[in-house]
């Protein structure tokens, strides 16, 4: 009776010792199927013209600064000149930094507390720029200025759009000379260098 008990006690000890190990094996697949997952996301590659905005609204710690290709994107669907849409984003928001909310950073559609309310940047960018090349380009007002009698009240606004996109240029120009320099001795661009020489601002 006794040798019963032990192998009976001696059972109950090991079969719940086994048990874990087997459970442990069968959740294994899970864990690599997920991990699978994360390496089937894709990184689209930005052009140069976006590589360079991304570095000037990263200069103003602007949230658009991870938008540079969608702008590049707009502007070429919509033939515009690709430093206008940030330009106009700079006077109206600081580069997005001040909004109404809705990711509307271009001042469209606001009108005391009334706003127009965009689902995301891109969808914010790619909106604005069909509404410029179909409501302002399309009818004659080519330039900030002209764009200015109907977009703003402000009669300042074209000369601070014209300022952005001009400073914009300049931060190209001196982007593209440090870059090319720095692939003559093998190194990347300074964009530290290239930010102290813009910081009139």
């Amino acid at each position: 009776m006794a040798i019963k008990a032990k192998v009976l006690i001696f059972l109950l000890l090991v079969i719940p010792i086994l048990l874990p190990v087997k459970q442990a094996t069968a959740e294994k697949p899970v864990a690599k199927s997920s991990n699978t997952q994360v390496t089937q996301i894709e990184a689209k590659k930005i052009d140069k013209q976006a590589e360079i905005l991304s570095s000037y609204l990263a200069e103003f710690d602007s949230p658009l600064q991870y938008h540079a290709q969608d702008f590049i994107d707009a502007s070429n669907t919509y033939k515009l000149d690709w430093k206008l849409l940030p330009a106009i984003a700079g006077v109206e928001s600081t580069f997005g930094k001040q909004i109404p909310g809705g990711f509307n950073a271009w001042g469209w559609g606001v009108y005391g507390t009334q706003a127009i309310y965009f689902n995301s940047w891109r969808d914010g960018i790619f909106t604005i720029a069909k509404g410029l090349r179909e409501n302002y380009l399309d009818k004659g007002f080519t330039d900030p200025y002209s764009i200015n009698r109907i977009y703003a009240a402000s009669p300042y606004w074209g000369g601070r759009v014209s300022y952005f996109m001009q400073d914009l240029e300049n931060f190209a120009a001196k982007f593209e000379a440090e870059k090319q320099q720095a692939a003559q001795v093998g190194q990347s661009p300074n964009i530290a260098a290239i930010s102290g020489q813009l910081a009139l601002r």
